[in-house]
């Protein structure tokens, strides 16, 4: 287990990402895979309230809704760390003080519990002060609705300007960050955003870990994985840099016996303030190729190897 920055939340250093959820994952599969999470020891998934309002036939509130069928039939919410978000579905959209406190409820309701342990601002709402979202939370926190909170996709000067605000007028601070970082998607985060968070002591908890299913070496110069829904999104990490990336993974996971997904997984772990990566899965034969991540450490050769490949 780690410890989730400042917070006092210890967790599996692998959070299982349930954007799948209700999604490509139907109710029987999310279950059995969820399952397979919590016996391998894995304790924190992660959620949002918009999930999965992009599929046909969704209209949002989905993986809430099968995250808390599944804590209720098991019963084993005490055991687990649910986090989830708010701001960014078309039915609730921002961070308004009347917004977030309407969409926790919500939230709450879906997933069946009495507290969420980390409730992220999903995306910056710049048409929001920020005093105001942050006095927001600060009420659910203060109300024992929410545990912690954190952000997602904000710039360092947003960050920084929000912490600051938090310890001036005393409200909860955010205890971590959801950025989009992996091996091929390094330019947002390194630099001043990671050393930002590295000083002021927050997880790192990165989505899209795996580059929407590319750094599992699914996708291969002419492939076809069509039939998944994220192959197009995938496919576009296929030029020259894309490839080499995948040959150090390859490489470097023959010679360990491990999947190269977890090799993947593993260079974030490797990095600064890296907490746990989220990745989905959506059964137990895919999530088993990303667990091994969370018991085995690159070498520096290795990690100068994939430096360079992603370079």
């Amino acid at each position: 287990m780690a410890r989730l920055g400042s917070s006092d939340l210890d967790v599996f250093p692998i959070c299982f990402g349930g954007n799948v959820l209700g999604w490509t994952a139907d109710e029987a599969d999310s279950f059995a895979v969820l399952d397979y999470y919590a016996a391998a020891g894995g304790n924190f998934i992660d959620s949002a309230d918009s999930y999965t309002a992009w599929a046909p036939g969704h209209s949002g509130g989905e993986s809430e809704r099968t995250l808390g069928a599944w804590l209720k039939a098991r019963g084993n919410r005490d055991e687990m760390v649910i986090a989830t978000k708010v701001g960014r579905w078309d039915q609730r959209p921002g961070l308004s003080a009347a917004n977030i406190k309407a969409a926790a409820e919500d939230s709450l309701r879906r997933l069946g519990v009495e507290h969420i342990d980390l409730y992220y601002a999903h995306a910056d709402d710049p048409d929001t002060p920020l005093e105001e979202t942050l006095s927001a939370f600060d009420d659910l926190v203060r109300a024992g609705k929410v545990r912690h909170v954190a952000a997602s996709n904000y710039s360092a000067e947003r960050l920084a300007e929000a912490l600051r605000i938090s310890r001036r007028e005393g409200f909860a601070e955010y205890v971590a960050l959801q950025p989009h970082y992996n091996l091929v998607e390094r330019e947002a985060f390194e630099g001043e955003l990671s050393e930002l968070c590295e000083r002021e002591n927050l997880a790192v908890l990165p989505y899209f870990a795996l580059a929407k299913g590319f750094l599992t070496g699914k996708y291969r110069p002419g492939g076809d994985s069509s039939e998944s829904p994220r192959a197009e999104g995938a496919r576009a990490y296929l030029d020259e840099r894309g490839v080499k990336v995948l040959a150090g993974l390859d490489e470097i996971a023959t010679l360990r016996g491990v999947p190269v997904s977890s090799v993947a997984l593993a260079w974030l772990l490797a990095q600064p303030a890296i907490t746990a990566p989220i990745a989905s899965a959506r059964n137990a034969d895919q999530l088993a190729s990303l667990l091994p991540a969370a018991d085995f450490e690159l070498s520096a050769a290795e990690l100068e190897r994939l430096n360079s490949a992603s370079a």
